[in-house]
């Protein structure tokens, strides 16, 4: 699997443009009834060589923990702006889109279940509770590598597994770490694939299998 994925690589970096791309996965399922739960692909799945870019995360917090979001320059929503977003669904969508993952201060989780719920559900969004004691670092250093994959209900997974800047090799670990990831999840393993793909930004997509 590597080999084919690292020579999909190489073809699909000859696709330049005068910004750096992002490089897509794309995995194509089959025999599958996405009716059923346990047809579901959702999961957070760790790129063993990161993105290639920064992550923005989104922290639920007030008192120390809030602080120290902001000394770790992120977007931090207090108890009030909860309940803010919670009456302005338009303002909610945006944050949801605009942030990768979300982290919340644990006592906070009633209220952002009431207020952002369907928000952040919908779109695999909700926020990893924390003590309010425990510190952020470790945390957000591994968030900056990881990526959620969600099928929802179609036959297909689809998500970022780094930039076209990165070496072949550090893609092609990436994008072995998701597809392996994938196939554990899966009811049958590689049995409920029916193809794989990869391709940049503004590029064609190519086949790996």
């Amino acid at each position: 699997m590597e080999s084919t994925v690292k020579e999909a690589i190489k073809n699909l970096k000859n696709t330049k443009r005068n910004f750096v791309q992002s490089v897509e996965l794309a995995i194509n399922l089959k025999d599958l009834d996405l009716k059923q739960p346990e047809s579901r692909v959702r999961s957070e799945v760790a790129l063993p060589k990161g993105k290639g870019k920064s992550t923005r995360i989104g922290v639920f917090a007030e008192g120390d923990m809030a602080q120290q979001g902001k000394k770790q320059g992120l977007d931090v929503y207090s108890k009030e702006d909860i309940d803010e977003l919670g009456q302005d669904k338009r303002k909610a969508k945006l944050i949801a889109e605009s942030h990768e993952f979300f982290i919340a201060q644990a006592d906070l989780m009633p209220a952002i279940g009431r207020a952002l719920g369907p928000v952040l559900g919908r779109r695999n969004k909700m926020p990893k509770p924390i003590p309010p004691v425990a510190p952020l670092e470790p945390l957000l250093k591994k968030m900056q590598q990881s990526i959620n994959i969600d099928s929802k209900n179609k036959p297909v997974i689809h998500c970022v597994i780094g930039t076209e800047a990165m070496s072949d090799d550090d893609l092609a670990e990436n994008a072995v770490a998701v597809i392996t990831a994938v196939e554990r999840i899966l009811p049958e393993g590689e049995n409920n694939i029916s193809s794989i793909y990869l391709k940049t930004t503004m590029g064609n997509p190519i086949k790996v299998m």
